[in-house]
């Protein structure tokens, strides 16, 4: 089996799934990756997929689709993205091990690469298991 750089949970997936259904034929899922901005130097972007890239890593969840771009990558390694409805927003959330900070509003977040060398310890000792 493969490593998943991305999780998604139920919501996550129900809500990718709505998107897609609300978009007309084309679109396939959604696209997750990084751009540099925000006062924390980085904001997750997602954008509607109607042609999937051959280099992006596919992550599929109960019929939900999300791509990831390869620049993302390093940064998203074992990433849970959720959905999340509050009384004061709705909107998609990253638990991402790969965090150091968030600015106060929350809009944006400092990442590091994720430590190849420490998930490959992780994956071998629950192989053991």
């Amino acid at each position: 089996m493969g490593f998943a750089v991305m999780t998604m949970t139920d919501a996550a997936a129900a809500r990718v799934k709505q998107i897609v259904q609300n978009s007309g034929p084309d679109a396939k899922g959604v696209r997750v990756g990084i751009k540099k901005g925000g006062c924390a130097g980085m904001e997750y972007t997602i954008d509607l997929v109607t042609e999937p890239s051959a280099k992006d890593d596919l992550i599929e969840r109960e019929g939900a689709k999300v791509w990831v771009e390869p620049s993302a990558v390093l940064y998203l390694l074992g990433t849970q993205m959720d959905f999340e409805v509050t009384k004061m927003r709705s909107g998609f959330t990253f638990v991402n091990p790969n965090q150091t900070s968030a600015c106060g509003c929350g809009e944006s977040v400092e990442l590091k690469p994720a430590d190849l060398a420490a998930l490959a310890k992780q994956r071998e000792a629950e192989a053991r298991v």
